[in-house]
């Protein structure tokens, strides 16, 4: 990799040029993105076209002129837009391609006639797709004073184009006109094209407006965040896409953008929050939750009818074999199961998980039937999925609302869950806990066998005249009618 190349100017005005216009297009993309302005950005991008020919056909090579008719021409197209969306029943996105179509046409025309002309030389390439190695002193003079304006504007009337970019009801309620920021947000897109057009071209420009903007939104929910994290997207686009333009001898405008596709596209997929692979992750351990509660309720259900054995519970279960060990043993790591010698039951704190999920199952379905009028066959489906998926406090308010109902429509009684404070005499052997901070009229016993309430525990023996228990590495053995009096909690 050869990067002698940038000892000479023109590739340090180059780097320079890309690196603010991705930092521009990447700030003003974002509210581009969030206005669904982006066939807008595209339409301006393509008619400033013939404001380039006028510029040229009165002053020639001049920037500032060119400059000022692409700006002229981005203006009244978005005035032409506006006009015709208003007045007549042509379709938004049809008006926008009827009045783009035209100007970039009549671009085309003028450039194609003002080739004919002697000592005239233009190249529709460099239109097109760019020429970031021809920028000259007058060209990044010009790029760097319309990023400094743009980001200025952006700062200044920040809380404007938030309030019109998210609410314009209210922004008109507030005195602020939105017609006004709408057309000001035209302009200062039509600069930043006209800024663009040496690096990338009026083909690529809409997507350095699109691409870093669109990264961060689903990098953030916040704006101010996604301003700057657009900014730093778009700078590490242009800045890498030239960089590897330069060393493997392409054009930089199309790497610009394919750098900046590539970044979206790793977002797309890693994002903590929006992205595929942590939306497959958050299905996935969504699932886990609902079948490792599924499997209490069954064992808990089985329970009721006697000891329950693990082959009986693999001929009960629609869960293979394989996959239902698999839960049982991180069900018995979480300490809600217990496996001994081929038997399988509850831990106190499983039978809780299970009550908690028979109890949402129970009430959701006479909600459904006392409220909603839903038909009894029709019930328990619902109830399947929505016992998953209900928080506590919602159950305990429907069921508040239907008066505490003791039986579900179909007859079977809804538990009535306790606090998360049990006895220690009702903990089974190798289940976990730990003592509760409250003890009442047993905390001098306590204190007498050397336990101190928070105390992890974990039960080493039970019978019926005491319970041996181990906090880290001591043993106590604790009377059973004391056990009766000491609160846990898991």
């Amino acid at each position: 990799m050869d990067f002698s190349v940038f000892s000479y100017d023109y590739a340090q005005r180059a780097l320079l040029a890309s690196s603010v216009v991705g930092i521009t297009c990447g700030i003003l993309g974002c509210f581009v993105v969030l206005r669904r302005m982006a066939l807008i950005g595209d339409a301006l991008s393509h008619a400033i076209l013939p404001g380039v020919v006028v510029g040229f056909m009165l002053f020639g090579h001049n920037p500032l002129a060119i400059f000022a008719g692409a700006v002229a021409a981005g203006l009244i197209t978005s005035v032409v837009i506006t006009w015709i969306q208003r007045n007549s029943i042509t379709k938004d996105d049809a008006s926008i391609g009827i009045v783009f179509t035209a100007m970039f046409a009549l671009g085309i025309i003028g450039i194609s006639w003002l080739t004919k002309k002697d000592g005239v030389h233009l190249d529709m390439k460099d239109f097109l797709f760019g020429n970031v190695l021809g920028v000259s002193d007058a060209d990044l003079w010009l790029t760097g004073l319309i990023g400094i304006y743009v980001v200025l504007c952006i700062v200044l009337f920040f809380k404007y184009f938030f309030i019109t970019t998210f609410d314009p009801l209210i922004a008109l309620t507030m005195g602020i006109s939105v017609a006004v920021l709408h057309y000001f947000l035209m302009f200062l897109l039509s600069l930043t094209i006209v800024a663009s057009l040496q690096s990338v071209g009026v083909i690529l420009v809409v997507a350095m407006l699109i691409i870093p903007s669109s990264t961060a939104y689903l990098l953030t929910s916040k704006l101010e965040w996604m301003l700057v994290i657009s900014a730093i997207v778009g700078f590490i686009s242009a800045t890498s896409g030239f960089l590897v333009a330069v060393w493997l001898e392409i054009t930089p405008g199309p790497t610009m953008t394919l750098m900046g596709s590539v970044i979206f596209g790793l977002c797309l997929l890693f994002s903590p929050k929006r992205g595929f692979v942590m939306k497959v992750a958050v299905k996935y351990r969504k699932k886990y939750i609902a079948d490792r509660q599924d499997i209490l309720k069954l064992i808990h259900k089985k329970l009721d009818l006697g000891t329950l054995t693990l082959p009986l519970l693999q001929q009960e279960s629609e869960y293979s074999p394989l996959f239902l060990k698999w839960h049982l043993r991180g069900l018995k790591k979480s300490n809600s199961v217990l496996l001994r010698g081929g038997e399988v039951d509850l831990t106190m704190q499983g039978r809780h998980e299970a009550e908690t999920l028979i109890r949402a199952h129970r009430v959701w379905e006479s909600y459904l039937v006392s409220k909603m009028n839903v038909p009894h066959d029709k019930i328990h489906e619902a109830a399947e999925t929505m016992e998953h998926i209900l928080p506590a406090a919602f159950v305990d308010k429907i069921e508040h609302d239907l008066g505490y109902p003791e039986i579900d429509p179909h007859g079977s009684p809804i538990p009535k869950l306790k606090k998360n404070l049990n006895k220690l005499s009702e903990l089974f052997v190798n289940e976990q806990g730990k003592l509760a901070s409250e003890q009442g009229s047993v905390v001098k016993e306590l204190w007498q066998l050397g336990i101190f309430p928070n105390a992890d525990f974990v039960v080493k023996e039970a019978t019926p005249e005491n319970i041996t228990i181990q906090t880290n590495n001591s043993i106590f053995v604790v009377k059973r009618e004391i056990a009766e009096k000491i609160k846990v909690k898991h």
